[in-house]
């Protein structure tokens, strides 16, 4: 046996032999490693597939059920009897003569009642001017006076508060704080003729981005100016309700009478604004509070 050591080519020979056998033994790791790759990418987008499918179906299942359970809701709503059916008692006979004559008493033809209520003698000034608003604005009306067209809606409303609430009472909202304001714009102008500088507006807004929307939109449709929003002027802007009645109060101990005005986003209505004379609430509607909910 021959004892000869190796030659530089042999063992160049045998280290790119060992580098091959190197190089095939991490292709094939890449290879296997790329195959679990690949597996798991699809494991992960068929799950994730399916999970979505399942919570897309869950949702699609639960907004069908709301759907139905709402419109079932409405019909029952629509068939149930509200009025509250009054018990039926026999009258004894010592009542039944009693009840004839009052029967024949009810028989007798008597005058009209007129409707009673604060602006009960202003009827006709009031169906006047609600009508007027409804035609041309007059953008270049004095101060105080609508400088805007009224809607339809918004001077129904106004008839009715002012003539079957008497000027006390929650009314819906129109859908935004403009049209808010112009409803109460015409309110004020209103007001302005039957009552003259006797009485101030009082707004209750809880937020001062919402008092900067009534301030805007009562100073567009009466033509007034930023000093017409005050302590000391015509129209007084509050985020508090103690504030607003303590401020009503004094005035009603001056002689004076506060107009208050309650925005749409007022989750209630304060217990003592009640026992003011006069007093106009907004009442939102659902998706009128979620979007005030939404912007804060």
């Amino acid at each position: 046996m021959s004892d000869e050591a190796p030659t530089p080519e042999t063992w160049q020979d045998l280290a790119l032999s060992e580098l091959r056998q190197q190089r095939d033994a991490l292709q094939s790791e890449i290879a296997e490693l790329s195959n679990r790759r690949d597996q798991l990418q699809q494991d992960i987008a068929s799950s994730f597939a399916g999970q979505s499918d399942s919570i897309a179906r869950r949702v699609k299942g639960f907004q069908d059920y709301l759907v139905g359970a709402l419109q079932e809701l409405a019909v029952s709503a629509e068939q149930m009897d509200l009025v509250v059916q009054p018990l039926v008692v026999q009258p004894s006979p010592l009542d039944q003569v009693a009840a004839e004559q009052a029967a024949a008493a009810a028989a007798i033809p008597t005058a009209p009642v007129a409707p009673t209520g604060l602006f009960s003698n202003d009827e006709d000034l009031i169906r006047e001017r609600l009508a007027s608003f409804q035609g041309q604005p007059d953008f270049y009306a004095d101060p105080w006076k609508l400088r805007r067209s009224l809607e339809a809606n918004g001077a129904a409303l106004l008839e009715d508060w002012f003539l079957n609430q008497g000027g006390r009472g929650a009314q819906p909202s129109s859908g935004s704080r403009n049209r808010n304001a112009l409803t109460t714009a015409a309110a004020i102008s209103i007001l302005g003729e039957l009552y003259g500088e006797r009485f101030q507006t009082l707004v209750l807004a809880g937020m001062p981005e919402r008092l900067g929307e009534w301030r805007r939109g009562l100073q567009d449709c009466l033509g007034l100016n930023r000093e017409d929003f005050g302590p000391n002027s015509g129209i007084v802007l509050f985020e508090r309700a103690d504030a607003l009645i303590e401020r009503a109060d004094r005035l009603e101990e001056r002689g004076e009478l506060p107009f208050i005005v309650v925005d749409a986003a007022e989750a209630a209505v304060e217990v003592p604004i009640l026992q003011f004379p006069i007093w106009l609430a907004f009442a939102g509607s659902p998706s009128e509070l979620a979007l005030e909910d939404d912007l804060l």
